[in-house]
């Protein structure tokens, strides 16, 4: 039980990820079937073929992050013996890797998780009108320090800017009005932080002016059933570990624009005597991040056949 299961979020998605999978894998096969039927949509295509900028948009890539997730979770399941309940402390998310997580667990089926993530990616991008919002990533600042920058820029401009992700290591994404999170760029300069980058995103995340998103999933989520996951769900809202159905429904509703707390999810993690993390799916952003966090953690991603060797002497 000194393992943690971890899923990654937005921006992690290429096109190609999960071909090998379902290549070779029936396991992986099942889920990308299961999430194509569920949107009525050959999703699987665009994330083997692309075109990228179809795959990128937010509405197709949190679905088709999550399916890969899944799939590298039943592989594991399928070939190396894994068991959720038997072998992990906690699961933990990235954004809407935490749906990925509470469909790790079972709290979700893979069905509901991919229609639930198309609505929550739909909502997302209706919330703010395209080249009105931004997100910009503070490099070499800490958590108090952006938080005092986002609040002066906010306060400069009467406008939104908030801490949007603390992902740890001396990152912290800021989200808002696109004004306020240049000028919050500015700020960030003059107080000698060390990088302030602009995102590529089609919308500020994790902040004030997603509250429209959080409205379509509090209705959506409202009518989606939640089983108790096999094993705690530590949650992006609270870095503290999630189990009551109707506690995850809640959290759910307000991580759209709440703060992802990833520096702290692991911390706390970390802290319970966990010390090996296996991120599932696309990319290895989460194992980068903890390599940060928690240095004396050890961390492995799983995303493609050649990863199951490296997993099996992993664990």
């Amino acid at each position: 039980m000194s393992k943690a299961f971890i899923f990654p979020g937005q921006g992690s998605q290429a096109v190609g990820m999960g071909k090998a999978l379902a290549d070779q894998f029936a396991a992986a096969r099942g889920v990308f079937e299961e999430v194509d039927s569920a949107l009525s949509q050959p999703l699987s295509r665009l994330m083997f073929e692309g075109p990228e900028a179809e795959l990128t948009l937010t509405a197709n890539a949190q679905p088709a992050l999550m399916a890969v997730s899944l799939a590298a979770i039943r592989v594991l399941e399928a070939e190396c013996g894994l068991d959720l309940r038997r072998d992990a402390a906690f699961v933990a998310g990235h954004s809407l890797g935490e749906y990925s997580a509470l469909a790790a667990a079972g709290a979700l089926t893979i069905a509901d998780t991919a229609k639930l993530l198309r609505i929550r990616g739909d909502a997302m991008q209706k919330a703010v009108p395209v080249g009105e919002g931004a997100m910009a990533a503070l490099l070499g600042a800490e958590l108090d320090q952006a938080r005092e920058i986002a609040g002066a820029a906010a306060a400069a401009l009467s406008a939104c800017c908030q801490v949007a992700n603390d992902n740890g290591g001396g990152q912290v994404v800021i989200s808002g009005a696109k004004a306020a999170v240049e000028k919050a760029m500015d700020i960030a300069k003059e107080k000698g932080i060390k990088r302030a980058v602009l995102l590529p995103v089609s919308a500020p995340f994790h902040c004030a002016l997603m509250q429209p998103a959080a409205d379509a999933m509090a209705e959506a989520l409202a009518g989606a059933k939640i089983a108790a996951p096999c094993v705690p769900v530590v949650a992006n809202v609270t870095a503290a570990p999630v189990s009551d159905p109707e506690l995850i429904r809640k959290l759910l509703v307000e991580q759209v624009t709440g703060a992802v707390r990833w520096r702290e999810c692991v911390a706390f993690i970390a802290g319970q005597g966990v010390t090996k993390f296996v991120e599932c799916g696309s990319g290895k952003v989460l194992a980068g991040l903890l390599k940060r966090i928690a240095p004396q953690a050890a961390g492995i991603s799983v995303g493609a056949p050649a990863d199951l060797d490296a997993y099996r002497a992993f664990v």
